[in-house]
């Protein structure tokens, strides 16, 4: 396993509206100095490397979306992602519809690999200046947004609905002071404000508070586990509909500037039915758990065939191909629902004004729902089912008087060019995306688990600080070397991006409140797991692309990023979701343990 023992120094870049990187964020690859070390594989150790052609996302399956780190939250990135993979992802999936999806992957790996998309903007840096990299510029107060949880429970025992009601009661409330701290300080920016005053404390009660609604809605062994809900995120308002940026909520159009032929990949989406249903008798409660899953395996297969069937048919295609059938079985499904718990308590009424869906990426208020209720979310801030109509329907089930303050929804890309405010320009292609699993160079490595969730770097070194940020940025040809800027490459050689995730796992959890502590990097010089750890096969993503030299040496690429980070090329990212079937991930780690080199 290749790390960065030293990396240049971090690009210091702070928000304003998504300001072009500066030159002085470029950097020529022969000036950065070699900083890679590959420790030696030892008598016990694993050095093979198992490779997997999942493609460069030529089915064009691009999304604003986190659904690893940010569950729930549709367009949650604010910027653009290429996904390779798994084709039904999007930000509501769960680890259920991932494993019916169909695949980019040659050897039939459903798992997802997505990263920031690369972009050309030929506005950028015109010759004499650029904004300087080291001053920090007003981001506004900024805001905290929180995962869903109301709509990614299950099916809610009748005896615990008042205990689960007032515990998200709590998770509002917990967002409501978070955001009245984050109005009151001065400098909202500060990674230390940001991590120690709000979202560290912030996570802390979410994770008491989560657990005691896994506790309650826990029955004979269900397992509920919420972990993956607890992390919150700092937003400053850039980007959202309505917000008090109206001069740049349409994407800026260039001279001169190419036509792209990709076309943005719309979600769907449908009201939530787990947030209208009344408590579940005992007696329903599996029944009603395993319509629940269907419902969401219907919306993967939808958005599935949106990637599958691009292109085709005219303009109500999806309308009469995707949408109408989806109807249909949200039709069935939704009565078999209310049959059930009628059987032991009162029918719920009404079911069938959940049936509907819409394409969730058009701008604007997305799906509205004339049954919403006045009641918001849980601290989902106007991006989930909170009371936008996104995704909530009539809930009467008791909710008290949260009033969570609302956001804007956050805006969708848009245009051929799939543009969002600040990250414009045309998106490049990957030349070449080279998936690697890899050995560790102390012990032999075991399987990861299924649904294994991870992110390696960190796509908000400015307000989050650099502690988990990466140096990605490379040549081909110098790949004993990575830098935190974005390089400038000899002639013949390709712009590249090194993405090296943990090798550790803790042997336990697939995901963790911060989406980090599950898992470990190994040590840099050893290579050795931490103590408690053990060796998983370690991905690494090597991702190039073909940008002329003349774009380079202007300065004129940039990574889509969050808009206070002004692309910052040390907010470089990737995710990851494991959904390798048991018999490959067995292969993968008899590959690796066995020295040898796989392809599949």
């Amino acid at each position: 396993m290749a790390v960065v023992a030293a990396g240049t120094a971090a690009v210091a870049l702070a928000a304003n509206d998504g300001d072009p990187a500066p030159v002085s964020a470029f950097v020529p690859i022969e000036q950065v100095s070699k900083n890679v070390v590959t420790p030696k594989t030892g008598p016990n150790g694993a050095s093979g490397v198992f490779t997997v052609d999942c493609g460069t996302n030529e089915n064009g399956k691009f999304s604003a979306d986190n659904p690893v780190a940010q569950p729930g939250l549709q367009h949650g990135a604010q910027h653009v992602h290429d996904f390779v993979g798994n084709l039904s992802i999007a930000a509501d999936s769960t680890d259920e519809s991932l494993e019916d999806s169909e695949t980019t992957c040659r050897n039939g790996d459903r798992s997802s690999y997505f990263w920031p998309v690369v972009r050309i903007n030929p506005n950028a840096n015109p010759a004499d200046v650029g904004s300087s990299p080291d001053k920090i510029k007003e981001t506004g107060p900024g805001s905290v947004a929180c995962p869903s949880v109301r709509k990614r429970l299950p099916a809610v025992p009748q005896r615990a609905r008042d205990e689960v009601n007032r515990n998200l009661q709590q998770l509002s409330q917990q967002v409501k002071e978070a955001n009245g701290k984050m109005a009151a300080n001065q400098n909202p920016g500060d990674p230390n404000f940001v991590n120690n005053t709000i979202l560290g404390p912030l996570r802390a009660k979410r994770v008491a508070t989560l657990d005691r609604i896994a506790t309650a809605v826990s029955r004979n062994g269900r397992k509920v586990n919420l972990t993956s809900l607890a992390e919150c995120d700092v937003r400053f308002g850039h980007g959202n509909h309505g917000g008090g940026h109206s001069n740049h909520s349409k994407p800026r159009k260039f001279a001169g500037q190419p036509e792209a032929q990709d076309a943005a990949t719309p979600t769907i989406k449908c009201p939530s039915v787990r947030s209208a249903l009344p408590g579940v008798p005992d007696q329903a409660l599996d029944e009603v758990d395993r319509e629940l899953a269907l419902l969401d395996k219907q919306i993967a297969e939808a958005n599935q065939r949106i990637v599958t069937t691009k292109g085709q048919g005219g303009p109500n295609f999806i309308d009469n191909a995707i949408l109408g059938p989806l109807l249909s079985k949200r039709v069935a499904t939704l009565d078999r629902i209310a049959i059930a718990i009628g059987r032991n308590a009162e029918r719920p009424q009404g079911l069938e004004r959940f049936a509907k869906c819409n394409l969730g990426n058009g701008g604007g208020q997305e799906n509205e729902d004339p049954e919403a209720p006045e009641v918001p979310e849980e601290g989902d801030n106007g991006n989930g089912d909170n009371g936008n109509g996104n995704n909530n329907g009539g809930n009467n089930n008791g909710g008290g008087n949260t009033t969570t303050p609302e956001a804007p929804p956050l805006a969708a890309p848009t245009g051929k060019n799939l543009e969002l405010v600040g990250n414009v320009g045309k998106i490049v292609r990957p030349a070449q995306v080279k998936i690697e699993y890899r050995g560790n160079a102390t012990s032999k490595v075991t399987a990861m688990p299924k649904f294994l969730k991870m992110v390696t770097g960190d796509a908000k070194p400015t307000s989050r600080g650099p502690a988990n940020a990466r140096a990605t940025w490379t040549c081909s040809g110098f790949e004993d070397r990575l830098s935190d800027k974005y390089v400038i490459c000899p002639q013949g050689s390709k712009v590249m991006r090194v993405h090296d995730f943990a090798g550790c796992w803790d042997g336990q959890n697939a995901d963790s409140a911060n989406h980090r502590d599950h898992v470990r990097f190994a040590d840099p010089q050893s290579g050795a797991c931490p103590q408690g750890f053990k060796a998983i096969p370690q991905l690494r993503i090597s991702i190039l692309y073909d940008i002329s030299r003349d774009v380079q040496q202007k300065g004129q690429y940039q990574l889509d990023a969050f808009p206070e980070e002004n692309h910052n090329p040390f907010s470089d990212h990737n995710d990851f979701a494991n959904v390798n079937s048991d018999q490959t991930m067995a292969k993968i780690v008899k590959c690796v343990n066995d020295g040898r080199r796989c392809k599949e």
